[in-house]
């Protein structure tokens, strides 16, 4: 039994013992006073096991049989596995069985199928990857976190300009410039700006290849204080 229905099996039998008012058993159960005479007489005849509905745990005369069910998962997974259904739910899937195969099923009985049978996630269970902590770089200058901002921050008194911004990850430090494009050349001239103010020496190792021989010719390493 429910606690709806021990509940229910506790008010009747106050009214069997005179306790209370047919009209007040009534309104605590939310129930037609006729309808509590008829489960009270249902309980002096069969037991406090009538209070419990007669069809409760049999199968729907509505259910489908279990070889629409196993044909519709297999469909399901083989179309699945074809991509064909890659990106199908259950919604959508219903309609195409529906309209290709002549299945009738529901999109809810569909949805309960799948995820009994590890074809598909409710809602609840697509858990979102947590973002993962790490810890900040040790030093200035390490990694520069960078992004460029199409903000009018003129406020339409003049060009548009975007703003290069630049965060340093140790020190949460801003370096930002505005340009008039947000284009290769600024950004290098933004980084040579970064450059200048952390004052450091930069090494680059640049690969040369022979356009002709399609080749690589040799690597050097050159180290420059911009």
């Amino acid at each position: 039994m429910s606690s709806w229905d021990l509940q229910r099996l506790k008010v009747l039998h106050e009214l069997e013992q005179r306790h209370i008012s047919q009209a007040q058993a009534a309104q605590e159960l939310g129930l037609s006073v006729r309808w509590v005479r008829t489960l009270r007489q249902r309980v002096r005849e069969h037991g406090d096991g009538a209070i419990v509905h007669g069809l409760r745990g049999r199968a729907s005369n509505r259910r489908l049989e279990d070889a629409v069910k196993r044909r519709t998962l297999t469909l399901f997974r083989e179309k699945k596995q074809a991509r064909q259904w890659h990106d199908y739910g259950p919604t959508l899937a219903s309609e195409e069985l529906a309209a290709e195969h002549g299945t009738q099923v529901s999109r809810e009985t569909l949805r309960q199928w799948l995820i009994a049978d590890g074809q598909w996630r409710p809602r609840s269970a697509k858990v979102e990857r947590p973002h993962l902590w790490r810890a900040r770089r040790a030093r200035w200058g390490e990694l520069v976190q960078w992004d460029t901002s199409e903000h009018d921050w003129l406020e339409g008194r003049g060009e548009k300009l975007y703003l290069i911004a630049m965060l340093d990850d140790a020190t949460s430090r801003p370096l930002a410039r505005l340009a008039r494009h947000d284009s290769t050349e600024e950004n290098l001239a933004c980084n040579s700006f970064l450059y200048l103010e952390m004052n450091f020496s930069v090494s680059f190792q640049p690969l040369w290849i022979d356009p002709l021989e399609g080749c690589d010719c040799g690597a050097g390493t050159y180290t420059s204080d911009i």
